[in-house]
């Protein structure tokens, strides 16, 4: 099916746009080949950096989700999609063992494998304006709840700190 037109037959790996997709999924997750054979991507390497790393990776990997959202992916994908990127995301956050699980996880090669699969087995079935609303509405929703949930972990921590040096003096 051609991801813009539903009804005409084509190739659905041919389309540009997931053409596209796949190469920023494997510039993320994939592009530099280890001694061993093993691969990682760009989107671990960022996450060295202290914040900005892990904002630049999601803003990609959700990239990749409103783009499939455009090609017809169904709402059960693109909350698969957004749960792999926000695993990431939050894991992420965890100094130097979040930077090991970045280049193992690869969200974005899972998400591209699940965009695959939904347009091998269903056309699209509600306009892409539609689910490109709800897509964006679902990752803004559930990230907004990875803050507030890291937030409140991050106070009750802290409290819990605070409690420790208070007893300790």
């Amino acid at each position: 099916m051609n991801p813009n037109k539903p009804g005409t037959p084509q190739e659905p790996f041919s389309h540009p746009r997931l053409r596209r997709l796949h190469a920023l999924s494997r510039l993320l997750d994939s592009c530099i080949r280890l001694p061993g054979g093993y691969r990682i991507g760009i989107d671990g390497i960022l996450g060295l950096i202290p914040g900005f790393g892990d904002i630049a990776g999601s803003v990609a990997s959700s990239y990749i989700i409103i783009e499939s959202a455009r090609l017809g992916a169904s709402t059960a994908t693109l909350l698969r999609m957004v749960f792999n990127v926000l695993v990431e995301s939050i894991i992420g956050l965890i100094p130097f063992l979040g930077d090991l699980f970045d280049f193992v996880w690869k969200a974005n090669e899972k998400n591209m494998a699940l965009m695959e699969r939904q347009l091998k087995t269903a056309p699209p079935a509600t306009r892409p304006e539609t689910r490109l609303k709800a897509a964006v509405f679902i990752i803004l929703a559930l990230m907004l709840l990875g803050v507030i949930a890291i937030a409140w972990l991050g106070f009750r921590l802290l409290l819990k700190v605070i409690e420790a040096l208070q007893g300790a003096a």
